[in-house]
């Protein structure tokens, strides 16, 4: 099933990014948790954290809090299985289904000038 047009902008989205491509392909079959994640990726865990967001936002990774045998929690992320193909036959489904507006068009119709 082809994903509605908002799930094809954040997914998009999510992947236009090299650190966030770059995370996809370190979980790819395995799951890793996040402080060995970033010493991988090579970034601050603030800064992992906000990419791994975006990818959890978008449906592409999933999280696990799970306890260590020493009783710390551990952050664990892994794939979601997910394959993305595009073909314009695609967008034009997707695009039907969009409910983000366009920058050109008014919130509300105060922001055109009428008054009422």
């Amino acid at each position: 099933m082809s994903p509605s047009g908002d799930e094809l902008i954040k997914i998009l989205e999510a992947m236009a990014n090299p650190h966030r491509l770059r995370i996809i392909a370190l979980l790819a079959g395995r799951r890793i948790h996040v402080s060995q994640l970033a010493r991988e990726v090579m970034i601050s865990r603030p800064l992992l954290y906000m990419h791994l967001k975006r990818l959890e936002n978008a449906g592409l990774v999933t999280s696990k809090m799970e306890l260590s045998e020493d009783g710390k929690a551990m952050n664990y992320y892994e794939i979601t299985p997910f394959v993305l193909q595009l073909s314009p036959e695609i967008i034009v489904e997707a695009v039907k289904t969009l409910s983000i507006k366009r920058p050109d068009e008014p919130e509300s119709k105060n922001e055109k000038g009428d008054n009422k």
